[in-house]
């Protein structure tokens, strides 16, 4: 997924850029409110990591903003604060988590991946499908009993597919999920990906709607 990180610790950014997106994903790290706040009016993220003390204001702030105009993008709250009213307020200002600093970078992977499924509506790891299994987790997939290896980039885009089956993601989408900001984006990228699935999970899985996008059936 798109991942937007509010973080403005040199160090800790880096660190957490690197870990989020050696899983697959599209990180995009802005150290202020009011860059995070265009980059939120430009892509539709599928997480955010909000740091809360940042240079020009209160990460809560933003929070406050998303939950008001009816951003429903979930947010985990990343803290060096700890009190029980600090995370209080950040619950009920609209986060959907909360870490406090240090944490372990295996333990924010899963709290990610938690709340995302959450979010989507799947509440299990392991999607089940005749023929085929995902382990979103693990990052295991079974075709016909088969284990098939994937790329980072080939689980982005199948994430992407498999949160909604049956729903139409636009190749925009899948771009995003695909490419933070100021990444070089070749045009048939989508294209060799789902190309590249399709050789892997069934070529009958991934169904192209004619100039809208991709079906996971």
């Amino acid at each position: 997924m798109r991942v937007l990180l509010v973080e403005d610790d040199q160090v800790l950014g880096e660190a957490l850029r690197d870990h989020v997106a050696a899983g697959g994903h599209a990180v995009d790290w802005f150290k202020r409110i009011l860059d995070a706040v265009a980059a939120t009016d430009t892509v539709s993220y599928g997480l955010i990591l909000l740091d809360l003390r940042l240079p020009d204001g209160e990460g809560l702030t933003l929070l406050r903003s998303l939950r008001a105009r009816g951003d429903g993008t979930p947010v985990i709250v990343l803290t060096a604060h700890d009190q029980i009213s600090d995370r209080i307020e950040g619950l009920n200002s609209g986060a959907d988590d909360y870490l406090v600093k240090p944490f372990d970078l295996n333990e924010l992977t899963a709290r990610m991946l938690a709340v995302s499924r959450r979010y989507t509506g799947n509440a299990t790891p392991t999607v089940k499908l005749p023929g085929i299994e995902i382990d979103q987790v693990h990052r295991k997939i079974a075709v016909n009993g088969d284990s098939q290896n994937l790329s980072a980039r080939e689980w982005a885009v199948l994430d992407k597919l498999v949160a909604h089956p049956g729903a139409l993601v636009s190749k925009a989408q899948l771009h995003d999920a695909l490419y933070a900001f100021g990444a070089e984006i070749e045009s048939n990228t989508v294209e060799v990906y789902i190309s590249r699935l399709r050789k892997k999970i069934g070529p009958h899985r991934i169904e192209t709607v004619r100039g809208l996008g991709y079906c996971f059936r």
